[in-house]
């Protein structure tokens, strides 16, 4: 166990500062006002040095150590209930997102496409939850084929019912039907699965549905199914497999049931949906959370990873302009300026994230317009923040320097593991084409021009932001009018760049929006002022890659485009002294700082100790 959040991480160090008011502030801004009941169970995991990644170890002992995370995970909760909590199951990704990127895979599997699954469709009394909810058997999604990615409703894989004995034969047609890459190995002990497949009552194709499928037990893989591990992936490793079925016999009840559609006693299949690829989307609609799951463990592990980055920066020295003196590297504005500038974006991505889960579970599940609504700002938040990730991780790396490339800095692993979130749940590019024709398609209303105000205004940056959204918008029906017709790929080719660069200025706009309701929402001025800071900073940023469309339109004038660097410089001297306070209240314990050597001021002694664990002699 660790100390209280507002207490544990006291001053030990000279990468530690005291918890103040404005520390205490910025965590509950952060992570909310429950964040204690919401982020406290998750954020004890970090502090017990179990709970991270061995790289030193064998993989496939990686890979059972990862399933035994899960069960320990397990015991801390109880799984229906944390399946069902938008709140505290993104908030689990953010803390297992740093400490081990297979353990974070499992546990959206698990608990978020397996279980909450079962718990969102028809429950039948011959369907059971205790041994999922046990872990006596660990559950997996299987709907993604070897053929069929993206254009998931082109899934091959078939269910075919016979009306005489009430049961699905379940079949892999040909090996493009195979499903890619679920964790449906022997390790972890006995699997099931869902699995998504063709319902065909008769010849005549229903629809794709999801099947509880049985898939392992003790002794190995059961009757009909086939499973073989595909090519070991960089970073944290999970038993990804390619799976087959081959005439698999499955009860009624192994057909999960819902409004979309359900199957009688007599085999008259019925739905309140028409259509078939409406029917899918509502049998995976865990993938929606999952897409903030996604985004949840990349936003986890940026955190962690800027914060190990600056604390290294305040204690490395190196050789200053005389010989004889030796300065922090965080004295150079060539390596802080990037971390702070990671520091704003991650204060905007955090901040996007609680809009994005808050509108996603308190949605009116009645209204569909606010489901689709929801599920739209999901999937903008999830290639955004996983995209922002990638950037920040790769640049903390880079001024880590030699140190960021060991693994057991933690950084590496982060870096290429962030690369899974952006394609799990939905390939971000394809995410973002489909919200980009949304909002093509959108009758929006014209943002009021900008205010002929500084640039020092929150109110003019968020004008411009939103102009500069709209504008792109603009540009992209225009070219597709423009467009010769009869051609309907040439035509949205020709608007693809402008829509993509829209759906950017979009989430741009959304996460300056959400950090400043943060900042605007502070008691304490200190904190107040550092948010507002973070959000004039992230925002200029924005800004000056959007300045030819503000100009073109003169919704920028050249005064205001010339500015910009000196804003942007001004902005990062205010905050060069407040990075330590800024890192601290992303509540990490010190805990987890001792398993990340380049954290701790004394890190180059800590490598000779032979009673570390990434220590070669301790190696067994």
């Amino acid at each position: 166990m660790i100390a209280n959040p507002d207490t544990g991480s006291a001053c030990t160090d000279a990468t530690s500062v005291p918890i103040d008011l404005t520390t205490t502030e910025l965590r509950t801004l952060l992570f909310g006002a429950d964040r204690v009941g919401v982020h406290g169970p998750w954020r004890e995991l970090t502090a017990d040095p179990w709970m991270h990644r061995r790289h030193e170890m064998p993989t496939p002992d990686q890979v059972a150590a990862s399933y035994q995370r899960l069960r320990q995970v397990n015991q801390l909760t109880e799984a229906a209930e944390l399946a069902t909590d938008p709140y505290r199951l993104t908030a689990l990704h953010e803390w297992t997102g740093p400490l081990d990127g297979a353990l974070t895979v499992l546990v959206g599997i698990h608990y978020n496409l397996f279980l909450g699954s079962l718990l969102d469709h028809d429950a039948h009394e011959k369907r059971p939850l205790a041994e999922y909810t046990a872990m006596e058997r660990i559950g997996t999604f299987l709907c993604t084929e070897l053929g069929h990615g993206n254009d998931a409703t082109a899934l091959e894989t078939t269910a075919v019912y016979n009306r005489t004995n009430r049961t699905f034969t379940l079949h892999t047609p040909h090996a493009g039907a195979q499903k890619f890459m679920p964790n449906t190995s022997m390790t972890g002990g006995p699997k099931s699965a869902v699995v998504a497949a063709r319902l065909l009552i008769e010849g005549r194709d229903h629809g794709i549905f999801l099947f509880l499928t049985p898939l392992t037990d003790h002794s190995g893989t059961l009757p009909g199914v086939t499973v073989r591990p595909l090519p070991l992936r960089p970073g944290s490793p999970v038993d990804h497999c390619l799976t087959s079925f081959d005439q698999v016999l499955l009860p009624h009840e192994a057909l999960l049931t819902g409004a979309h559609g359900r199957l009688d006693d007599d085999g008259t299949f019925s739905s309140a949906l028409g259509s078939k690829r409406k029917r899918f989307l509502t049998s995976i609609s865990r993938v929606t959370l999952g897409k903030l799951c996604m985004s949840a463990s990349a936003l986890g592990a940026t955190r962690a990873t800027l914060a190990i980055a600056i604390r290294y920066a305040h204690h490395r020295e190196v050789t200053g302009a005389r010989p004889d003196r030796k300065v922090p590297l965080w004295a150079h504005r060539t390596h802080h300026g990037p971390l702070l500038e990671g520091i704003a974006t991650a204060y905007a991505m955090t901040a996007l994230h609680r809009t994005a889960v808050t509108q996603w579970a308190e949605r009116d599940r009645a209204d569909p317009t606010a489901t689709a609504l929801a599920e739209r700002e999901a999937a903008v938040a999830k290639g955004w923040i996983t995209w922002q990730a990638r950037a920040l991780l790769t640049e903390c790396r880079e001024r880590c320097g030699a140190q960021g490339l060991l693994p057991v800095n933690g950084i590496v692993s982060a870096t290429i593991d962030v690369e899974g979130t952006i394609t799990a749940e939905g390939d971000n590019l394809a995410l973002w084409v489909k919200t980009g024709a949304e909002l093509l398609l959108d009758h929006d209303t014209p943002p009021a021009t900008p205010p002929r105000g500084e640039l020092t205004d929150p109110a003019v940056r968020q004008q411009l932001l939103h102009m500069a959204e709209h504008l792109l918008l603009v540009r992209a029906r225009t070219r597709l009018r423009q467009a010769p017709a009869g051609d309907s790929l040439r035509r949205w080719n020709a608007a693809a760049p402008a829509v993509l660069a829209a759906v950017t200025a979009h989430a741009e706009h959304r996460a300056a929006t959400a950090l400043l309701a943060m900042a605007e929402s502070a008691a304490d001025p200190q904190a107040r002022a550092a948010l507002l800071d973070l959000h004039q900073l992230f925002t200029l940023r924005c800004i000056s890659a959007h300045t030819v469309t503000l100009l073109s339109e003169q919704h920028l004038t050249a005064g205001q485009a010339s500015e910009l660097p000196d804003l942007i410089e001004e902005g990062i001297g205010r905050l060069t002294d407040q990075a330590l306070v800024l890192i601290d209240a992303f509540d990490l314990p010190s805990q987890f700082f001792d398993t990340r050597p380049i954290a701790n001021p004394d890190y180059q002694e800590a490598f000779d100790d032979p009673a570390a664990h990434w220590n070669l002699a301790t190696r067994t």
